[in-house]
C-alpha cells in the first residue's frame, strides 16, 4: 500500500481527512490556505532544488546534498503533524538506503527552523503509526466528523460541514 508523506500529516490532524483523501477526494488546490503556503514554499529559499518526488511517495519541498532534508510550513499550527510527516520521510530514506543526516521544519514567515531527527523509538513508533493509517484507508467508511479548532481552515471544511 502507497502512504504518502500527506497521508502520515492528516493521520495527525484528521483521519477522515487521511480517509478522504486517500479515496482520492482532494481539495487542496482549491483551499486558499494551501495555496498561500505553496506560494511561500516557491517564493522562499530561491536557487534551492525543490520538490523532489521519490517513488511518487514522498515529495520533498528541497534537499541539501542529499544530507538534509527541508519541509516547509506556513506556520506552527499542526507541527506535530509536520515533524511527524518529515520523521517518515527520514524513514523512508533510511529504508532505501539514502544516508540522510536530518531534517528541518522551515518557516520562513516566522523565520524559524526546528531541527527534526529518526530515532529508534521514533522508527517504532512510526511503523505502528503507518499500521494505524492502513487500517484508516481501507475502512469502507469515513470516519465519524469531529469537531476541531483547525477545522475551519480544513481544504474538506464544506465536505464536512456544509
Amino acid at each position: 500500500m502507497k502512504i504518502t508523506g500527506n497521508m502520515i500529516n492528516y493521520y495527525f490532524v484528521c483521519s477522515r481527512k487521511l480517509w478522504l483523501f486517500s479515496q482520492g477526494l482532494q481539495y487542496e488546490e482549491e483551499n486558499e490556505n494551501v495555496q498561500l503556503g505553496k506560494l511561500l514554499d516557491t517564493s522562499s529559499y530561491k536557487g534551492k532544488r525543490k520538490q523532489v518526488m521519490l517513488d511518487g511517495i514522498i515529495n520533498i519541498d528541497f534537499l541539501e546534498k542529499w544530507e538534509i532534508l527541508h519541509e516547509v510550513k506556513k506556520s506552527r499550527a499542526i507541527e506535530p503533524a509536520a515533524i511527524w510527516q518529515l520523521r517518515y520521510y527520514l524513514y523512508y530514506l533510511q529504508k532505501k538506503d539514502i544516508p540522510v543526516k536530518k531534517g528541518y521544519l522551515d518557516y520562513p514567515k516566522l523565520k524559524e527552523r526546528i531541527e527534526v531527527t529518526l530515532s529508534q523509538d521514533d522508527i517504532m513508533e512510526l511503523e505502528e503509526i503507518l499500521q494505524h493509517v492502513q487500517e484508516i484507508i481501507v475502512q469502507s467508511q469515513s470516519p465519524e466528523i469531529v469537531k476541531k479548532k483547525i477545522c475551519s481552515k480544513c481544504a474538506y471544511y464544506e465536505y464536512c460541514f456544509i
